[in-house]
């Protein structure tokens, strides 16, 4: 007889191909700004969150990352990797699975890929910090590294800012070609550049999004002009830098979560007292942006927890109200909730009946 007090447990289950399905049924744009929209709010929430820097196992080879957040209502995490030699292996740089649970009960109402939202909630939170950041005319951007999340990032500048050229170097010619081809009919005017300093040259805004796990120096300070807002992406780990030490210091810098920032943003290279501003600040009118259109402003992210929170809101939203995934019965359906070795018993008297 089933217990009176008994709930069952019923997760939502976005595999891969249902998320996709979301993003085509909704469309990219709609689930940039979704997710933007998220964020912000919960950025705007800041002190309602139990935030921690994220737990991270490095590698020779890569790392691998787990993201816990909560408020008082649910919780988060994302598991994620970060390894640029799978390319070679036929297997993406990034992967990444997440879940969100309800506090109350501990139940978990979502596990969901977070690959592709990964992509989409990165691209989603530099165009949001460049509303904040950049100058409101910047109309050309130069966009350094044209891998997996490259897509992502113009797009979400194209939309979000109202950007409409993009200048575009890689050091595989491939990762253009494919990035030119993805962005076919986008509307956006796409110039390949032969290097880094000619495709910064004229850009009102640099993102940065390469992949190698070095201390590498893809800009330097004579690459930058006043008035520039650079998104720095790609370091995003002990041991993984973009930025020459000087453009930091000649700029203003703005981060997620200072704790983890000093630890895997580009500012690592700098001392423990290097002054920052969390974005959150600035959302919430507590601290300045831009002060004037000739100041260069630095967006030093590494991605949060928080916005994998929000994104997770937003899937599970989007995927509720579009009937899009499936219940998994991740948790055990039990007729006693004291009674979980009762799930065992038919088992056992059948395997007693056949001795």
């Amino acid at each position: 007889m089933r217990h009176p007090a008994t709930a069952r447990v019923a997760t939502r289950y976005l595999s891969a191909p249902a998320l996709v399905q979301l993003v085509q049924t909704l469309g990219v744009e709609a689930c940039l700004r979704g997710i933007a929209d998220h964020i912000r709010e919960d950025f705007c929430r800041w002190a309602d969150f139990d935030k921690c820097a994220r737990v991270a196992n490095h590698s020779r080879d890569g790392v691998i990352e787990l993201m816990p957040i909560a408020d008082e209502r649910l919780y988060s995490f994302k598991y994620v990797n970060g390894h640029p030699k799978n390319t070679r292996e036929g297997l993406p740089t990034v992967m990444a699975f997440g879940v969100l649970a309800d506090v109350a009960t501990g139940a978990p109402l979502l596990l969901s890929e977070l690959t592709l939202t990964t992509a989409l909630r990165t691209a989603a939170m530099s165009a949001l910090a460049a509303q904040a950041l950049a100058r409101p005319d910047s109309r050309v951007m130069a966009l350094i590294g044209n891998g997996a999340q490259a897509e992502f990032q113009a797009l979400a500048f194209q939309h979000l800012l109202g950007v409409r050229e993009l200048r575009l170097f890689d050091v595989d010619p491939a990762a253009t070609d494919k990035l030119v081809a993805n962005l076919q009919g986008s509307g956006l005017t796409l110039t390949r550049c032969a290097s880094t300093a000619e495709a910064v040259r004229g850009a009102d805004i640099v993102t940065t999004v390469t992949a190698d796990k070095t201390n590498a120096t893809i800009l330097t300070p004579e690459m930058i002009a006043p008035g520039m807002h650079i998104n720095a992406v790609g370091g995003d780990c002990p041991g993984k830098t973009e930025l020459h030490p000087d453009v930091l210091r000649g700029a203003r810098v703005f981060v997620e979560y200072a704790p983890q920032t000093r630890i895997e943003g580009d500012i690592q290279q700098l001392p423990a007292d290097f002054p920052v501003t969390e974005l959150w600040e600035v959302l919430t009118g507590r601290a300045a942006g831009r002060h004037d259109a000739a100041e260069v402003t630095v967006f030093d992210s590494v991605g949060f927890a928080l916005e994998d929170y929000a994104a997770l809101r937003f899937v599970h939203a989007a995927a509720e109200r579009l009937g899009l995934g499936e219940t998994l019965d991740l948790i055990p359906d039990l007729d006693d909730p004291k009674n979980l070795f009762g799930l065992l018993r038919p088992r056992a008297a059948a395997l007693r009946r056949a001795a």
